[in-house]
């Protein structure tokens, strides 16, 4: 699975996110994504792929898009 594809996947089974809403250019906070959940993604995500994002800063004006390069970028490093 692709990191878009484990983002999508997360975004859909624990914060209720139509799949179709899930694009690189729309923001987190049109996700209904607030600072909470936003946190709550990260430690999932770290959960999930094995990574550290501690340093990794992330407000709901991000993109989905931006959001998949920062967890590529890490998970690559």
């Amino acid at each position: 699975m692709s990191t878009s594809e484990e983002i999508s996947a997360l975004l859909v089974t624990r914060f209720g996110t139509d799949p179709l809403d899930i694009r690189p250019e729309v923001p987190l906070r049109q996700l209904r994504l607030d600072s909470l959940a936003l946190e709550e993604l990260r430690l999932l995500i770290e959960d999930r792929m094995d990574i550290d994002l501690e340093d990794v800063v992330l407000s709901s004006r991000d993109t989905v898009g931006h959001l998949v390069a920062a967890v590529r970028d890490k998970a690559g490093a």
